[in-house]
C-alpha cells in the first residue's frame, strides 16, 4: 500500500471505470468522485494497493464527512475499487485495513460509509438507525467508531459526491 501520486491518476481513472461498470449499486459517478475530491483538494487519504513491479491492483479514498450531531475528526470511506479480475482476493480488505489504520494514527474519530453490511462487519462497521444518509435503508448506512462519542443525524459528504457520471 502507498499514497496514489499525480502519475497514477490515469491508472486509476481506469480501474475505477472498470470495478464499477457492471455494478448495480453504481451510477457510475466514481471516477467524477475522486477527481472532484481531487481537485478540490479534499481527499484525506487516497491509497493504492500494487503488486511487486509496481503495478497498481486496486484503489480507496477517505475524506471528511460532516455529520448533524456536530462531532468532528470523522471521514468517509469510499470509493474503493479494485480491478475486476482480481476482486474477491483480498486487495480491497487490504485497502479497507490499511486506510483505517492510517486514519486512526491520523486522529481521526470515526469513520462512515454507505455499502454492503456483510462486507464492511469484518472491519468492526456496524448499522446504526441514529445515523442517516438521504432515506438510504439504515443497515446500508454504517460507521466506525474510534473514539467516542459516536455521531447521530444526517451525513453530509462533501459536494464532489453529488457529481454526474
Amino acid at each position: 500500500m502507498r499514497p496514489e501520486t499525480p502519475a497514477d491518476h490515469a491508472v486509476i481513472r481506469s480501474l475505477i471505470e472498470a470495478a464499477f461498470r457492471d455494478a448495480e449499486h453504481s451510477d457510475q459517478s466514481e471516477v467524477a468522485i475522486v477527481e472532484g475530491l481531487r481537485e478540490a483538494v479534499a481527499m484525506t487519504l487516497s491509497l493504492v494497493a500494487v503488486d511487486e513491479d509496481g503495478g497498481i491492483l486496486g484503489h480507496i479514498a477517505f475524506s471528511a464527512v460532516e455529520v448533524e450531531s456536530g462531532e468532528g475528526g470523522w471521514y468517509g470511506l469510499g470509493p474503493v475499487a479494485v480491478w475486476p479480475q482480481l476482486q474477491r482476493r483480498g486487495i480491497g480488505a487490504a485497502l479497507v485495513t490499511d486506510g483505517l489504520r492510517r486514519l486512526k494514527e491520523q486522529g481521526a474519530n470515526g469513520c462512515v460509509l454507505l455499502g454492503d453490511p456483510a462486507f464492511y462487519a469484518r472491519f468492526g462497521f456496524r448499522s446504526d438507525p441514529a445515523l442517516t444518509y438521504r432515506g438510504l435503508p439504515a443497515r446500508y448506512v454504517q460507521r466506525l467508531v474510534i473514539a467516542p462519542p459516536a455521531p447521530s443525524g444526517e451525513i453530509t459528504y462533501h459536494p464532489a459526491f453529488e457529481a454526474a457520471a
